[in-house]
C-alpha cells in the first residue's frame, strides 16, 4: 500500500479591507513618483484633462431617453407580429410609431367631435 501525502491547503485570501492597506514610506513614495515621472507613457494629467473627466458611473450604461417608455406584456396576432418582425431590426420601434400615429389620429378625431 502506498503512503498518502498530505496536501497543503493555502488559506483563502482575506477580502479587501481598507485597514489592511500599507502606505509607502516617504522615501518609497519619492522613488515611486520618480519612476512614474521618468515613464513617457505615464505623463501627469493636465488641468484641462482633469476638468474633462467624469465619474465612471455617469459614463456607463445606456443614456437616459428624454421620452421614457413603459414595459408591458401584450399579445398580438401571429400575422401582425410576423409582419413587423419581417421589417428587420427596429421592428418594435416601428410598431410603436404606428400605434402612436393611430392614437394621435383618434385623439384629433375625438377633439373635433367634442
Amino acid at each position: 500500500m502506498s503512503k498518502m501525502r498530505k496536501l497543503k491547503i493555502k488559506p483563502a485570501p482575506k477580502p479587501f479591507d481598507k485597514k489592511n492597506i500599507v502606505m509607502p514610506t516617504a522615501k518609497q513614495d519619492r522613488l515611486i513618483t520618480a519612476a512614474a515621472s521618468s515613464d513617457p507613457d505615464a505623463a501627469p494629467l493636465t488641468r484641462s484633462q482633469l476638468k474633462a473627466m467624469q465619474p465612471l458611473r455617469q459614463l456607463r450604461g445606456r443614456p437616459k431617453a428624454a421620452i421614457t417608455k413603459q414595459l408591458v406584456s401584450v399579445r398580438y396576432s401571429a400575422d401582425v407580429l410576423q409582419y413587423f418582425k419581417s421589417t428587420g431590426q427596429g421592428w418594435q420601434s416601428r410598431m410603436n410609431e404606428v400605434l402612436s400615429r393611430h392614437v394621435s389620429r383618434q385623439s384629433k378625431r375625438a377633439a373635433s367631435t367634442s
